[in-house]
């Protein structure tokens, strides 16, 4: 799996196949692996004639593990996504973010807006202005001594998971602490770029997406029926509607 130095952390990625590249940006501690390569998202964009390009959030996969919660700005973390497509010789790609990773591409399209040709934002709706992200005892979760001694369904849902995945504890309780980062509503109207904006119609997480359309200056929703926050990212509806956006971008 290659790596490269994004301002001296190291972080590893993907870059499978040829055509217009997509950067893939996953959700809070999943990986590269777990969001796009397992979902089949890879072998979609790639079957359909793209270049499927994604990498492993810093405290996350094979990257890094850093333990200061300010090194997990999201803004910090649109840097390392921008960092690779320069790192590619690539001028822009379109971004598709799940969850966390569309928190990150929402600053990337805004702070880097000649690097994002278009945004799919799965996972996230209205919380991206209005809502800080998970609660902070997902971060007491994810530090308790084991899961048995987690009280907190959600925190219980993420330790299971991040113990499921042999995931560095420490490192995403920095990232939870870190990653807290909104934008205004005037900062949502600056996105220029068409964006999808993509959720599950039982997802509980992501706040409602029609909301964040009205504020965006070329928004589209789209419903991923009967699924929640997780199994959202790899559903069929959700590969098909993000195909049918690319092709009608310019």
């Amino acid at each position: 799996m290659p790596h490269f130095s994004s301002a001296g952390v190291d972080i590893a990625y993907f870059d499978i196949g040829a055509g217009d590249p997509v950067l893939l940006i996953h959700g809070f501690a999943s990986s590269k692996e777990i969001n796009w390569v397992g979902p089949s998202w890879t072998k979609t964009l790639t079957e359909a004639g793209y270049r499927a390009i994604g990498f492993d959030h810093r405290g996350h996969g094979e990257s890094e593990k850093l333990y200061d919660p300010a090194l997990y700005d999201t803004r910090i973390m649109a840097e390392d996504a921008q960092r690779l497509l320069a790192h590619l010789g690539l001028e822009r790609a379109d971004v598709v973010g799940y969850s966390m990773g569309a928190r990150v591409g929402a600053q990337m399209a805004l702070h880097f807006p000649q690097a994002v040709r278009s945004l799919i934002l799965g996972g996230l709706g209205i919380h991206l202005v209005d809502g800080v992200g998970l609660p902070q005892t997902v971060a007491d979760a994810l530090e308790a001594p084991s899961l048995d001694d987690v009280g907190d369904p959600m925190g219980r849902m993420f330790r299971a998971f991040a113990d499921a995945n042999k995931a560095d504890l420490k490192a995403l309780a920095a990232c939870i602490r870190g990653s807290r980062q909104v934008l205004s509503r005037e900062e949502v109207g600056r996105i220029f770029q068409p964006v999808l904006v993509a959720i599950g119609t039982r997802d509980q997480v992501s706040g409602p997406g029609q909301p964040l359309v009205d504020l965006l200056p070329d928004g589209t929703m789209l419903d991923i029926p009967n699924r929640d926050h997780n199994p959202a990212v790899g559903d069929k509806v959700f590969k098909a509607g993000a195909l049918e956006f690319l092709k009608r971008r310019p």
